[in-house]
């Protein structure tokens, strides 16, 4: 619980980092096209919608393995893409949720809520 706790004091020094490193979705869209990048992009936008408020709705007690494996998900594409802040907090996420407490999880999603926001908004 300890090291939950840590990690989650270190959000300020996540937050100095950019929302989103655009050489990652440029690196993309020389690989599959700019237009298939932003396809994916899309779907990554959709998916991570769903994704942020399937965690809110997810016992926290009796789904630690769900939100562990979804995490991975999560922190996986955020990377693809470039989205640096999320995607660390994601991390963090799938390290501790089986540490986690109630406060210390709900503490954590609004610290993705806002990386994601971020990240929204320098894509915009």
């Amino acid at each position: 619980m300890r090291e939950a706790a840590a990690l989650l004091s270190a959000e300020p020094s996540l937050a100095a980092e950019p929302a989103w490193d655009p050489r990652a979705f440029q690196a993309l869209a020389r690989e599959i096209g700019a237009d298939g990048a932003g396809e994916v992009r899309a779907v990554f936008w959709s998916e991570t919608d769903a994704r942020l408020k399937l965690f809110g709705d997810l016992p926290l007690a009796q789904q630690r393995a769900r939100i562990e494996r979804e995490a991975h998900s999560l922190k996986s594409a955020a990377r693809t893409f470039g989205y640096q802040w999320l995607a660390a907090l994601a991390q963090q996420l799938e390290q501790n949720a089986t540490a986690l407490d109630d406060a210390s999880y709900r503490k954590l999603l609004d610290a993705m809520a806002k990386a994601y926001a971020a990240a929204r908004d320098e894509d915009a």
